[in-house]
């Protein structure tokens, strides 16, 4: 069903799933803050058909791609660059791209970055990122810089390479459920930490959480009123075709997306946007069927229709761009 495969990067590499035919140039899948490219085990499959193949990526620190060098703070753009990375490894012009959460923030960012290199783009419970009050952003931004310092000083400092804390799955689980806010359904959990814990080196039948501890700090572009606007007028300007996809028991979009919405409903006349009927944050992992099912109509409507005589440049291009990167 799928190929796990791995891009090499200046820091290591950076890990995916590719679901289909790896000759035909893959719908591009960004996964939320602090999940996988799990998050899309059970809708990837149900894609391939209308997208021809999908490539759900492992963000760096997540899931099972190289951590950032010790020392280094992450931020958003570090992932907008995994994009510009993976085109010039895989000699890409345009992509199209899918994200749920940051992942769709991610899309977002880089769509409204390079209009004419993104044929389409789908978010999952996600437009923008929510006005904050500038004294709160800058506390945040101080929060966050002084506990990326404390980590990226325990990286330098701890030469025991002293294990984590470890859990039973079961326990695992429930902090993955807990933490999600319960958006995720305990039984769908399993998909994300299946590449986000590690068997622990010390006792039996015991986990513990591998992705980065950095990214508890990630800092993000900090949301301003006139720069959504703006980023949305590019998108606009470019009439790309965007698909929003909202959870109806979701208060992830919030009064600052839906101004976003309505700006591109009167100006993007390629720009939709449909409600998953009580769907949690993560509607995709728990009802894949029924978002899939908004997802398809769109990639027909947009997105060329798959076609197998690209194999020649996207493996081959793996073989050139290895010295490059």
């Amino acid at each position: 069903m799928f190929t796990e495969i791995q891009i090499p990067v200046p820091w290591g590499h950076i890990s995916a799933l590719w679901y289909g035919d790896r000759s035909i140039q893959p719908l591009i899948a960004l996964h939320g803050w602090l999940d996988n490219s799990g998050t899309f085990a059970k809708l990837a499959p149900l894609l391939i058909e209308a997208a021809g193949s999908v490539l759900c990526i492992d963000l760096p620190g997540h899931g099972r791609s190289s951590h950032l060098p010790a020392g280094i703070i992450y931020h958003i753009s570090e992932f907008i660059r995994v994009l510009t990375r993976l085109m010039q490894y895989y000699n890409w012009s345009k992509i199209s791209l899918l994200g749920h959460s940051m992942g769709g923030g991610i899309g977002l960012y880089f769509a409204s970055l390079y209009p004419s290199k993104v044929d389409m783009l789908i978010s999952i419970d996600v437009v923008i990122r929510r006005l904050s009050k500038p004294d709160f952003a800058v506390k945040a931004l101080r929060y966050s810089m002084e506990k990326a310092l404390r980590d990226n000083q325990r990286l330098v400092d701890d030469t025991s390479n002293e294990e984590p804390p470890s859990y039973t799955f079961a326990e695992c689980e429930q902090r993955l459920y807990e933490g999600s806010g319960r958006s995720i359904l305990l039984e769908n959990c399993k998909y994300i930490l299946e590449r986000s814990i590690s068997k622990s080196r010390k006792f039996a039948d015991r986990y513990y959480f591998s992705r980065d501890t950095r990214l508890k700090y990630l800092v993000d572009q900090q949301a301003e009123e006139a720069l959504n606007k703006a980023m949305a007028m590019r998108i606009c300007a470019a009439k790309l075709p965007y698909l929003v996809l909202r959870g109806g028991a979701s208060s992830n979009i919030g009064p600052d997306s839906m101004k976003i919405i309505h700006l591109l409903t009167e100006d993007n006349p390629n720009f939709e946007t449909h409600v998953i009927a009580e769907g949690l944050h993560h509607f995709h992992l728990n009802q894949p069927e029924a978002t899939a099912n908004l997802i398809i109509p769109f990639l027909k409507r947009y997105r060329p229709q798959p076609q197998a005589d690209g194999a020649q440049s996207v493996v081959g291009s793996e073989l050139r761009s290895k010295a490059r990167l």
